[in-house]
C-alpha cells in the first residue's frame, strides 16, 4: 500500500489559507443571472427563450470572463454557454443525467477506468464557470467526494494495474484547487513505476488566468511526468491577452497544450468561428485535438447540433485549414472504448470487448 496524506480529507473548496489572487477573484465569480444581464445591459426579455431565475444547476462566471462578452448582446457566443435559460426546462427526449457513462465506469469512488491503459480522478466538484452544456452538471459529487479510504483505494487500483500508465486529473476543474492540494495528490503517484504521463482536463487557464501562477507553475515544472494539460476554449473571443499570457508560461513549463472544444449551436457552429478558433489556439500555442458533438446531458438540448451538420462542418474546415489545425470530430459514447470519430458506430464485437474489459477491471 502507498500511503495517501490525509490532509487530502477536506473540502473541495479552494484552500483558504492561501488567499491568491486567483482565489480572490474566484469568489467575487457572478451568481445571479440578473446580476449577469445588467453587466452587459441586458434585461431578461432580451434573451431568446428567457433566463432561469433560480437554476437548479446555478450559475457560476469569473468576472474576467464577463468582460470578454459583447455588451448588448443578447446572442454573445460567451455569454450564451454560462447564462442560465428557460429552454433548459422544456422537455429533451433522449437527454439524460449520465450521458457518457460515468456510473458504469466508476470502479472506486472518484476514480473511473473507462480506456485501456489510462484512468481518471475526480479531484474536487468545484469548477470555477458553470457551462451550461457541462456533461457531469449532473454528477453525483457528494459521493465521490475524496475521503482518505477512496483515495488511498484508488492509489492501490492503480499501483496494481501495470497497464496504466497515464493518470488525468479532471473534476469539476483539478485547478480549483490549490496548490498545496495538487502536489499531495501527484505525491501520491510520485512511487508508482508505471505512470509515464500525467494529464489535466482544466477550463481555469481559459475563464481564470489568474490561477496560472508562480506556486502552480512550479509545481507543474517539478512533476516526475511527461504533463499534458487539455484546456477547453469553444470561441476565439475566450482567448484574449490574459489568457495568451498564461498559455505562454505553462508552455515555458514545458507542458504539452491540447484544446477540446464542443460544438454548440448559436456558439461556434459556423465556418468563420471554427476557422477563428483553431487560428487562434495554435498562435497561443495549442493544438485543436477534439471537437465534441454534444453530450445528451439533459437541460443542454438547445445546444444540440446533428452528426450531419457536423460532419459538413469539419469537412468545410478541412478544405479551408491545414490538418494540423482541424480537430478531430468525436462523440463518446458510454461504454464504447474509445471517442468514436463522428460516423463511426461501435461494433457489436467492440461492444462485447468493451463488457468484458468492463467487467475483468471491477
Amino acid at each position: 500500500m502507498i500511503p495517501l496524506s490525509t490532509s487530502l480529507c477536506q473540502s473541495d473548496t479552494p484552500e483558504s489559507t492561501e488567499n491568491s489572487p486567483w482565489q480572490r477573484e474566484l469568489a467575487r465569480a457572478i451568481k445571479d443571472p440578473r446580476t449577469l444581464l445588467g453587466l452587459l445591459d441586458l434585461k431578461p426579455s432580451d434573451i431568446p427563450g428567457g433566463i432561469d431565475p433560480r437554476p437548479g444547476f446555478p450559475l457560476r462566471v469569473p468576472r474576467g470572463y464577463v468582460a470578454r462578452m459583447g455588451r448588448g448582446d443578447p446572442l454573445d457566443p460567451l455569454l450564451m454557454q454560462v447564462l442560465p435559460r428557460g429552454l433548459e426546462t422544456a422537455p429533451q427526449p433522449g437527454f439524460v443525467a449520465d450521458p457518457v457513462g460515468d456510473t458504469e465506469a466508476t470502479v472506486i469512488p472518484g476514480l473511473l477506468h473507462k480506456y485501456h491503459g489510462r484512468v481518471l480522478l475526480i479531484t474536487t466538484g468545484v469548477c470555477p464557470v458553470h457551462c451550461r452544456y457541462c456533461f457531469r452538471r449532473h454528477f453525483p459529487y457528494p459521493e465521490h467526494r475524496p475521503e482518505d479510504r477512496h483515495w488511498q483505494a484508488a492509489v492501490d487500483y492503480i499501483a496494481a494495474r501495470p497497464d496504466i500508465n497515464e493518470v488525468i486529473l479532471s473534476g469539476g476543474d483539478p485547478l480549483s484547487l490549490g496548490t498545496t492540494r495538487l502536489a499531495q495528490i501527484t505525491q501520491a503517484l510520485h512511487p508508482i513505476p508505471h505512470l509515464r504521463r500525467l494529464r489535466l482536463h482544466s477550463r481555469v487557464p481559459v475563464v481564470l488566468p489568474e490561477r496560472i501562477d508562480p506556486a502552480l507553475l512550479q509545481w507543474l515544472g517539478e512533476l516526475p511526468w511527461q504533463t499534458v494539460l487539455v484546456i477547453h476554449a469553444n470561441h476565439a473571443n475566450e482567448m484574449d491577452t490574459s489568457v495568451v499570457s498564461a498559455l505562454a508560461s505553462l508552455r515555458q513549463q514545458g507542458i504539452t497544450l491540447l484544446n477540446q472544444a464542443v460544438l454548440l449551436k448559436g456558439v461556434n457552429d459556423t465556418l468563420e468561428a471554427q476557422c477563428a478558433l483553431s487560428e487562434t489556439l495554435f498562435h497561443s500555442g495549442v493544438l485543436p485535438y477534439y471537437l465534441h458533438l454534444l453530450d445528451p446531458v439533459h437541460g443542454a438540448g438547445h445546444f444540440d447540433i446533428s452528426h450531419q451538420q457536423g460532419a459538413t462542418l469539419i469537412s468545410a474546415l478541412s478544405r479551408r485549414l491545414p490538418g494540423f489545425l482541424v480537430p478531430r470530430l468525436v462523440r463518446e459514447q458510454a461504454g464504447a472504448p474509445y471517442k468514436l470519430p463522428v460516423g463511426q458506430t461501435q461494433t457489436t464485437s467492440e461492444t462485447n470487448q468493451t463488457a468484458h474489459y468492463h467487467s475483468k477491471r471491477k
